[in-house]
């Protein structure tokens, strides 16, 4: 091997998948030729005999686990492109207002429960409460905002209900737990601060919450019931 070969340690560390290919990456051609083998090559690579810094298996180890966990630090902290993003959404108030929430929606700052009453592909009248944060995590919103899809209740929803075969379901989500009440109707307690929200247009909505009737003529009715909601001490 030629000593004043000087090959010095530029490329990322996150390039090579194992010692062995970093070692390669040191050897030369000229190594190559003299030498024969590669396994030979990567030892003396590795005890030394070659100017620059040659990093041990251990350090390599070491500053490949932290250029990992540096990318996943990169990648969490990256913002992230909103579904509602560059949308033009002037002439549609309900997904108009679902924009300009998304964003706290997604961050937790905000819980939302939408409220939709509108008819089905078969023509039925349905009604239903939505977990509006549950949703952007389960589903592709851009299909909305696109309008190639229409956000409608689903019975897996935190309540459905089909005027036509009076079908009806309600569920619990991740935000949001039911307290059903015999004058109030439907109750749903948020799980973060475990506040109340009523959506019963008679009441007040709760602490921290507040009710918006949209007009529209996007769907038969739309509500929308925003709680700004505050971890519990």
């Amino acid at each position: 091997m030629e000593d004043d070969y000087a090959h010095p340690y530029e490329d990322s560390i996150e390039k090579f998948t194992t010692y062995e290919d970093y070692l390669d990456s040191q050897i030369t051609p000229q190594d190559r030729f003299y030498l024969e083998e590669d396994e030979l090559a990567r030892q003396l690579v590795e005890i030394g005999c070659r100017k620059g810094e040659v990093l041990t298996r251990e350090d390599f180890a070491a500053r490949r686990e932290a250029a990992e966990n540096a990318k996943k630090a990169r990648l969490q902290n990256a913002p992230k492109v909103l579904a509602s993003a560059q949308k033009n959404l002037t002439d549609f108030p309900v997904l108009r207002h679902l924009a300009c929430r998304e964003e706290l929606v997604r961050s937790g700052k905000l819980s939302t429960i939408i409220f939709i009453r509108d008819k089905n592909h078969r023509g039925q009248e349905i009604s239903g409460y939505i977990d509006y944060g549950h949703r952007l995590k389960t589903e592709n919103f851009e299909p909305y905002f696109d309008r190639k899809k229409r956000l409608l209740p689903k019975s897996s929803d935190l309540s459905f209900y089909n005027w036509d075969t009076q079908h009806s379901t309600s569920n619990e989500s991740p935000n949001f737990q039911i307290l059903p009440d015999h004058e109030q109707g439907l109750l749903f307690k948020n799980k973060r601060d475990r506040k109340v929200i009523s959506v019963d247009p008679r009441s007040e909505p709760g602490d921290n919450s507040k009710r918006l009737e949209v007009p529209t003529t996007e769907y038969i009715q739309v509500v929308i019931f925003d709680h700004m909601t505050r971890k519990k001490s």
